[in-house]
């Protein structure tokens, strides 16, 4: 009889703890642990992130963050962190959680566009990705890398075409910088490259009357007329006399720091720079600016015509009026300078 009542007790003990055990399992490892309203929450975690800085996020998001914990530990995901962007769904449990920020690391979006120098798409892509502007910028500009894949100091900037990439948050500026040589090469298939040897230019001359072409028009429909121009002075040898590259010029000189140039003035064109484009013949050593793709394409497949001049429409801003002789782009360019005059823009 005491041995069946020690029986009993033993197994009502057994089944206590089994029940703490589900109770325990339930609770930590399988029951909702979110308080966040939205559909998804999302942490980012460096890759010299501590469990503790991954805590910190999760926080704000966990109805319960000393169950996680628990858990964590449990299954050593405090020692075994995985860096990247990670979701968090609505009604997960700890154990959901902990699978999702350990293996599911989200690809992102990342773009850009418009940059005037490496160094400000450096910036540009450190706002989108864990790598810093400063590792960044010294591994696009790395001499050794620039000399192999056949870019320098002044066509380095050719080498990122404006477009949207999908790539991980975590990615390193080593590894963004090879993403974007395999993305040009890309960009540049049979078809371009046919191109640019049709119309005798290389791919980074390509890029730096591309860069001159978009400042000179966001116009993506005039854009292969004003192509045109330039593709016909430098066939007939004729100096560009951009003056886009005036400014770039100009900017790389003290006084012109902080500033914005409105009005190109004959004094600019006395700036001595191999980017001076009145001064010096032929194309500058490198781009003045991040050209877009309707830039690019526009010098490959540029409209064959007989203009020479063009300048700026006052009558229908942001296009311009294209000449054949001189005469007639002296009464076009003195129009466009009574405009500014009349604007007050003078410098």
């Amino acid at each position: 009889m005491y041995i069946k009542k020690i029986l009993w007790a033993i197994a009502l003990i057994g089944l206590v703890v089994a029940a703490y055990f589900a109770y325990y399992v339930y609770g930590a490892m399988l029951s909702p642990n979110t308080k966040f309203n939205n559909d998804n929450a999302y942490i980012y975690v460096s890759s010299t992130a501590n469990y503790n800085d991954v805590r910190e996020q999760l926080i704000p998001l966990l109805d319960d963050i000393d169950a996680f914990d628990v858990l964590a530990a449990r299954k050593k995901y405090i020692t075994n962190l995985k860096a990247g962007k990670f979701a968090i769904k609505k009604g997960m449990s700890n154990n959901d959680i902990i699978n999702s920020i350990r293996s599911n690391n989200i690809p992102i979006k990342l773009s850009f566009n418009n940059q005037e120098t490496i160094a400000k798409l450096a910036g540009r892509i450190s706002n989108q990705i864990e790598a810093d502007s400063s590792s960044l910028l010294k591994a696009m500009t790395d001499a050794d890398f620039m000399k192999v894949s056949g870019f320098s100091k002044q066509t380095a900037l050719g080498m990122y075409i404006p477009n949207s990439y999908e790539l991980f948050w975590n990615t390193s500026a080593e590894q963004f910088r090879d993403r974007m040589f395999k993305e040009s090469n890309r960009f540049w298939n049979d078809n371009r490259n046919v191109k640019a040897k049709t119309i005798g230019l290389t791919r980074n001359e390509v890029m730096t009357l591309a860069s001159i072409v978009h400042e000179e028009s966001k116009q993506a429909s005039e854009q292969p007329r004003i192509a045109g121009v330039y593709m016909n002075r430098i066939r007939i040898g004729m100096p560009l006399q951009a003056d886009p590259t005036l400014k770039f010029a100009a900017y790389q000189l003290p006084e012109y720091k902080n500033t914005i140039i409105k009005r190109v003035l004959n004094k600019h064109k006395d700036i001595k720079s191999p980017y001076n484009t009145y001064m010096n013949a032929g194309l500058p050593p490198g781009l003045i600016a991040m050209p877009d793709i309707s830039a690019i394409d526009a010098v490959l497949n540029y409209e064959n015509h007989k203009y020479l001049y063009f300048a700026a429409n006052a009558k229908k801003l942001g296009f311009h009026k294209f000449a054949k002789t001189l005469a007639q782009h002296n009464v076009n360019a003195r129009a466009y300078q009574r405009y500014l005059s009349s604007q007050g823009i003078n410098k």
